[in-house]
């Protein structure tokens, strides 16, 4: 009998806050990994702590440049597929965040760049690595479906990216697409949206990550998904 391969994920953004606890719960679960961050030294950290459970290829870079882009294909090529990709790499721009009569249009730019642009120039990178039944999940946010002021540039660029979502799941039925609102969490990006403040009283994101584990494993219809209602849902 051969031995049956390993399920693959790819991660963006996975040394800390969201990333990192889906990888834990993948290599926990017998998932191979590929992660990638910006920042190399955390991501090593990251990197070592997981291979402790599982197979793991950690890629520095950012999601924007096209070259480490194609590492990370090259990758998934090299493991024998992605059966899932997850892209949970963005930024917040400028702390605290301006309103848009205010907001510098290259930030916004940058911002749109890393959060609209990048998941999709991903996703077309590893195309033909996607292997069948491979789930792809976009991580967007509230703040792409309500109007808060001052949330205008990162809200409007995950509302960009829940539209483009939604399209690409049309336009490839075979694909099982999902975007998913994690919900407020205690992370690094949730405390510079709030300079100051104490933001102790949020949850902690590994709260958020059964609900992404049923959509990687589960037969979940593609579309919208609220985390922490969808784990609400499962425990009822």
């Amino acid at each position: 009998m051969t031995e049956q391969r390993p399920r693959t994920a790819l991660v963006t953004g996975a040394s800390r806050g969201l990333g990192l606890a889906l990888a834990r719960a993948l290599a926990s679960e017998g998932w191979s990994l590929i992660i990638d961050a910006r920042d190399a030294g955390a991501l090593e950290t990251a990197r070592a702590e997981l291979a402790q459970s599982t197979n793991v290829t950690a890629i520095p870079g950012d999601v924007t440049d096209e070259e480490h882009r194609r590492a990370l294909a090259d990758a998934a090529e090299y493991t024998g597929g992605l059966d899932a990709l997850i892209n949970n790499a963005s930024i917040l721009g400028p702390s605290p965040q301006p309103q848009l009569l205010d907001y510098p249009l290259s930030v916004l730019a940058a911002v749109y760049h890393t959060n609209v642009f990048a998941p999709l120039a991903l996703i077309q990178a590893v195309k033909d690595e996607l292997n069948p039944g491979a789930r792809i999940v976009n991580i967007t946010s509230d703040a792409a479906v309500e109007s808060y002021a001052g949330w205008g540039g990162y809200g409007s660029s995950k509302a960009a990216l829940e539209q483009l979502s939604n399209i690409l799941a049309a336009e490839n039925p075979e694909l099982r697409v999902y975007w998913t609102d994690p919900g407020d969490m205690r992370t690094r990006m949730h405390q510079q949206a709030f300079p100051g403040e104490d933001i102790s009283d949020r949850p902690l994101p590994e709260e958020s990550v059964p609900s992404l584990i049923d959509l990687l494993t589960k037969d979940l219809p593609g579309g919208r998904y609220e985390a922490r209602a969808l784990v609400q849902t499962n425990k009822g």
